[in-house]
């Protein structure tokens, strides 16, 4: 870590945590009792970013009930994605607001929400009615750390990053296949927070929709040290010019997305990582970085 870079400004995480496909991988084989993968994950890292908020709204109380799962961890802070209503359906009705707000008022409100991701997808295109919406959105949940993700190349424009830097709405730098025209990898902070996201790099499935085993591919990539190399000092200049900045891997397939954000923090703080004793096994690449072979935190070891 660069020392005008204070390791705290750098929260490291995956997106989202119940997958079927991490057990055994990521999560011990047999789980105890109590056992949360919230919590579990917060023995490794300083964020997670909450995928099932953009499947549906979840209850004040469940918001609450994470907060106190991860407490132990005092650095920890969740981002959250935006409901699709908002992103894919464009559904800015008072009844969906009144659905999702509450639960990231009650995230906001004891310090754990670090930003409110609006993701949207590669079709959502620089034009005006899209712009239009967009600042509507961007009004609607002004009193959050709010951070917006675009795909399509059409928004790589010095007037776009303006009008986000006016906004006060941070910029979601990505890695994803680059495809015609869809956004490169960069650097940019238009607002206190900033953001990174890793989506692999599957061409062949990276279009692909849906429950079916095409669609659980669009993940399924593991990135190598040379290719995490240029994020290093996107994700420090980030950190540099923000009060704050998150970096979440999406490659969430076996666990990779657990790989490659434990690669991440070891290179950015040049200190080994505790990592689960099964992700070691399954992925020899995390023997030299780690602290031991079995760095399985005490609470969850089970034999």
């Amino acid at each position: 870590m660069d020392e005008k870079t204070p390791v705290t400004k750098i929260r490291i995480g995956p997106a989202g945590w119940s997958y079927k496909d991490w057990a055994g991988i990521v999560y011990p084989k047999r789980k105890p009792a109590g056992f949360h993968e919230a919590t579990y994950l917060a023995t490794y890292f300083d964020t997670i970013e909450l995928n099932v908020t953009f499947y549906r709204p979840i209850p004040v109380a469940t918001a609450k009930e994470w907060v106190a799962r991860v407490a132990a961890n005092k650095n920890f802070v969740f981002t959250a994605k935006l409901w699709k209503e908002f992103t894919h359906n464009r559904d800015l009705s008072a009844a969906n607001e009144l659905a999702f707000r509450p639960a990231m008022e009650a995230l906001r409100d004891a310090g754990k929400l670090g930003a409110l991701l609006a993701q949207f997808p590669w079709s959502f295109k620089n034009e005006p009615d899209n712009l239009n919406y967009l600042n509507k959105l961007v009004e609607r949940f002004r009193e959050f750390p709010f951070v917006v993700e675009v795909r399509h190349g059409s928004w790589d424009k010095p007037e776009v990053y303006e009008w986000f830097a006016d906004l006060g709405v941070g910029f979601c730098n990505i890695d994803q296949p680059v495809i015609g025209r869809s956004m490169q990898p960069s650097d940019r902070t238009t607002a206190p927070v900033g953001y990174v996201r890793l989506h692999g790099r599957r061409y062949d499935t990276w279009f692909s929709h849906g429950p079916d085993a095409l669609s659980s591919e669009r993940y399924n990539y593991l990135y190598s040290a040379e290719e995490l190399n240029p994020w290093l000092k996107r994700i420090q200049n980030i950190a540099q010019t923000g009060e704050s900045a998150f970096v979440i891997t999406n490659n969430h397939y076996e666990g990779k997305a657990i790989v490659n954000a434990l690669q991440l923090v070891h290179r950015l703080t040049k200190r080994p990582v505790d990592a689960p004793r099964t992700l070691v096994e399954r992925y020899s690449a995390l023997e030299a970085i780690c602290n031991s072979s079995d760095s399985t935190p005490n609470l969850f070891r089970n034999g």
